[in-house]
């Protein structure tokens, strides 16, 4: 099959919809599948790892349609799949709007989309409604529409889809642990300034208002009031490509950490490759996560951490993630909670067994969520709506 992966970021831009559909294209190809990443305007274009990246669309705005449609045409695609975030359109329209009737004329195959978050992309001032009716038009009009968690899957199945054309499919991890290699884990720490009888505790991706990176900073706080020595690591960029939000949410934590003192028992990974974020990730003795909307498996840095079997502290789940057992595989915490995080924490950090447990369950649940799988059940709803 010729598949066409359509998505406003993809590396070397920073961003977890890019790494997704890195991941997605490299597993699809592996399938023996002609993979083809449709993206935004550069000059690093080409073929890696059997996927050829077409760097065409010079704007995301409602013309984005004239890029795709002649890749679409060119290359003989026989489906296109959006991966659909706003941010990572720069909150522009044009992909919403690429099922309609009009644009059809040109793009004469399929289209699915993937929606990574139902966030609502800006329209002109006080849009209001106006801006979900946006989204929800592109899941409408779209062939077959999939879903990365079931909360998305709850909100968009009031649309009325048929149900064969709604789909839930799960991400996977964008940072394998396969790609770490060989190495001393004792080195790694060394790296980030661990001293020897320092606990670690990771936290990976960007400092987003929505992953709790203050509540994080106070629950290290109390943690060391406690006299529990521990560090935190932060392994990633610190805020990526797309959200301009980031930034000044970083600076609010940053701001944090001087407030509460924390200086000293913080290392700032910054941006590393998979090898090296694999390895930063793999040093750590807990991954807190904190997220104030709650773990859910649409979270790239979840899945990191399902992926490398770390044990995981993060927030009560809106609905049940398969393979995660409360207290078996994970702890939960409620949201905006720093005294329960720390505890938490602290109880993962001072009881050896509980943290082996947590770290061995969840690598069983890391198999449910393999890009392989992915893949497939991926590839299961392109043979359906092709054979519409």
């Amino acid at each position: 099959m010729k598949i066409g992966l359509i998505t406003g970021e993809y590396p070397p831009m920073q961003g977890g919809v890019g790494d997704f559909t890195r991941e997605l294209a490299r597993a699809l190809a592996k399938q023996d599948h002609d993979v083809q990443v449709i993206t935004g305007l550069s000059e690093d274009a080409g073929q890696v790892d059997g996927v050829r990246v077409h760097r065409v669309v010079k704007s995301w705005g409602l013309s984005c349609w004239r890029s795709i449609a002649a890749v679409a045409r060119q290359q003989q695609l026989d489906v296109l799949n959006v991966q659909y975030e706003p941010v990572a359109y720069g909150m522009q329209v044009g992909v919403n709007f690429l099922p309609s009737r009009t644009v059809r004329r040109f793009i004469k195959v399929p289209i699915v989309t993937t929606y990574h978050d139902l966030l609502m992309p800006y329209l002109f001032p006080k849009a209001g409604p106006l801006r979900w009716k946006v989204v929800e038009y592109l899941g409408r009009r779209s062939d077959a529409t999939i879903v990365t968690n079931e909360e998305d899957r709850a909100r968009l199945s009031s649309l009325q889809f048929p149900t064969s054309d709604l789909h839930l499919i799960p991400i996977g991890s964008n940072i394998q642990p396969g790609q770490a290699g060989v190495f001393d884990v004792t080195e790694e720490r060394d790296r980030w300034r661990v001293q020897g009888d320092e606990f670690t505790v990771g936290y990976f991706g960007f400092l987003n208002l929505s992953k709790g990176g203050e509540t994080l900073m106070q629950a290290v706080r109390l943690l060391l009031d406690r006299h529990l020595p521990v560090r935190l690591i932060l392994v990633g960029g610190r805020t990526g490509a797309s959200d301009p939000t980031n930034a000044a949410y970083a600076a609010q934590v940053e701001a944090l950490i001087d407030v509460l003192d924390l200086k000293a028992h913080v290392s700032a990974t910054g941006y590393l490759d998979a090898v090296g974020a694999s390895r930063a990730l793999s040093a750590c003795d807990v991954v807190a996560l904190p997220y104030v909307d709650g773990a859910s498996v649409r979270r790239g840095s979840l899945m990191a951490a399902i992926a490398h079997g770390r044990a995981i502290v993060t927030t009560e789940p809106r609905y049940p993630i398969e393979g995660l057992t409360p207290d078996q595989s994970v702890l939960y915490v409620p949201p905006n909670d720093p005294p329960a995080l720390a505890q938490a924490i602290e109880r993962v950090l001072i009881d050896p067994a509980l943290r082996t447990r947590l770290s061995r369950e969840v690598r069983q649940a890391a198999k449910l969520y393999a890009w392989d799988r992915i893949a497939a059940k991926t590839l299961e709803v392109f043979e359906h709506v092709r054979a519409k």
